[in-house]
């Protein structure tokens, strides 16, 4: 994204809807720290829900909100951590939530750094241009809640045998939805129909998550900090941060490791992956379902120079756990295993990606061998209640949830978690799959050999990531402009 491509004619178009629809944009500094937020902004939204399509939600992308569903303001943020009587690990693991960003789910945030800093330069035209957000799932939610609160126009495509919830909350907010073939791992599809979209309908401007780099650099700021707070916050002064676990999905959360290695030169970065579709581990495919993590291929946006492992997690570790940390025979257990009642509350909070981190976070200090002095943070990107189906279609498959059910799925896929499918990586084979980005991106993609090789130049990442600061500017700049104060 090139600031100095303005396009006037476009930008003056675009202010003068904003002003009409009172519209302000916020910055990325006031997404990091909402101490910046005006006072007018904040209260107005003492009378705006969490998920109001209301712009001054624009406001709420941030991992600071308080966790109610209407009225709230800001605070410390919002986070979980995981005692060893759970985790089986003397590592601290603590999780990040993201449910009380408004969609629940932070790929609001995500969508936004793809979205705006084109709205504010004139290069995507609202009156006239539709969004295409191409996805798995959270992040055409993200990208439909955007458009609306921005008075732009949303294309969400999605596999067809994503959750219920997911096309549901979609048509409730009138985006227009495409469902291609496949499920979660079905990524090519996405793309192809993309290619279509391309072709057919030269109204619509693709914003692809996997190759947009406004998406990791959102993380590598916005959530990036979040965690160094949190870590300042919780630490004792022998405490280490030592590790970051995250899905790979778009890999845009995985940047957010890219700015914790700024500050902890020596933090170990996981990304993991669903064992039944292997990628990253073994250049396998599959299909598997465990939502919001993407396959089959390596994200443009991925910095695999920097991920130190890959860890593949089972899916039907991931959905008993889900069982576990959800139904009323497994919290019993858990309070009958020592668990305080409080943590057994906040389980729901974890969505089927966030339990693939937490297992992917235990194999990571289990491998490490990580010890009480070292925290390892990971994203709950959402909750269990955007996966209510899935919830229902195993009890009508498997039955009720029983308490011996409950012992088994906490002995094996807990207490027996292991070092098993995971892999670390030395300079090869960081290279290996740098290079296995070339049969999507050059091969189908259109990228150039040239662009694949820069992405391998740490500079080229280091210069990406430092763009924000005239990014904001420019918000400031079109603010002013629809001037309302």
């Amino acid at each position: 994204m090139k600031l100095d491509q303005i396009n006037e004619e476009v930008l003056a178009k675009t202010v003068a809807l904003c002003r009409e629809r009172g519209i302000t944009v916020p910055t990325f500094a006031q997404m990091k720290d909402p101490d910046r937020v005006p006072q007018s902004v904040k209260d107005r939204l003492r009378d705006v829900g969490l998920w109001d399509v209301d712009p001054a939600n624009l406001f709420r992308i941030s991992w600071k909100n308080e966790p109610v569903e209407k009225g709230g303001l800001y605070g410390e943020g919002n986070w979980i951590e995981f005692p060893s009587e759970l985790t089986g690990v003397p590592a601290r693991i603590i999780g990040i939530v993201g449910n009380y960003f408004p969609t629940g789910a932070h790929k609001v945030g995500a969508a936004f750094g793809c979205l705006v800093p084109r709205l504010v330069t004139g290069q995507f035209d609202p009156t006239s241009q539709k969004a295409v957000w191409p996805s798995t799932g959270n992040y055409c939610r993200g990208g439909a809640f955007d458009c609306a609160l921005l008075a732009c126009t949303a294309v969400a495509i999605l596999p067809e045998e994503m959750s219920r919830e997911r096309f549901e909350w979609l048509e409730s907010i009138n985006a227009e939805i495409i469902a291609t073939p496949g499920c979660e791992s079905n990524v090519k599809e996405i793309y192809d129909k993309c290619w279509e979209i391309r072709r057919t309908r030269p109204d619509c401007v693709i914003f692809n998550q996997f190759e947009e780099f406004g998406n990791a650099i959102w993380h590598y700021h916005v959530t990036g900090s979040f965690i160094e707070e949190v870590f300042h916050r919780v630490a004792g002064p022998k405490d280490r941060l030592a590790g970051y676990a995250s899905a790979t999905g778009s890999a845009g959360t995985l940047a957010a490791g890219d700015y914790l290695r700024t500050i902890a030169p020596g933090i170990r970065i996981t990304a993991n992956e669903a064992l039944q579709c292997p990628t990253l581990l073994m250049c396998g495919f599959g299909g598997h379902r465990i939502e919001g993590i993407g396959d089959k291929h390596i994200p443009w946006i991925h910095n695999v120079r920097n991920t130190d492992v890959v860890c593949a997690i089972d899916d039907e570790q991931v959905v008993a756990l889900a069982r576990l940390f959800n139904e009323p025979a497994g919290h019993d257990y858990l309070s009958g295993q020592g668990i305080d009642s409080a943590l057994i509350d906040q389980l729901p909070l974890l969505g089927l990606s966030a339990i693939c981190n937490m297992l992917s976070a235990i194999k990571t200090a289990q491998y490490y061998e990580m010890d009480e002095r070292d925290v390892v943070f990971i994203p709950l990107t959402d909750a269990m209640s955007l996966y209510n189906s899935r919830l229902e279609e195993q009890r009508e498959t498997h039955g009720p949830y029983t308490n011996v059910l409950a012992a088994s799925h906490f002995a094996r896929y807990l207490q027996a978690t292991t070092t098993d499918h995971m892999r670390e990586l030395n300079y090869v084979d960081r290279k290996v799959l740098h290079n296995f980005k070339y049969f999507t991106w050059v091969e189908q993609q259109q990228r150039s050999v040239e662009d694949l090789r820069r992405l391998w130049d740490p500079d080229f990442w280091s210069e990406t990531f430092s763009v924000v600061d005239a990014w904001d500017k420019q918000i400031e700049a079109f603010n002013n402009e629809v001037g309302l104060g």
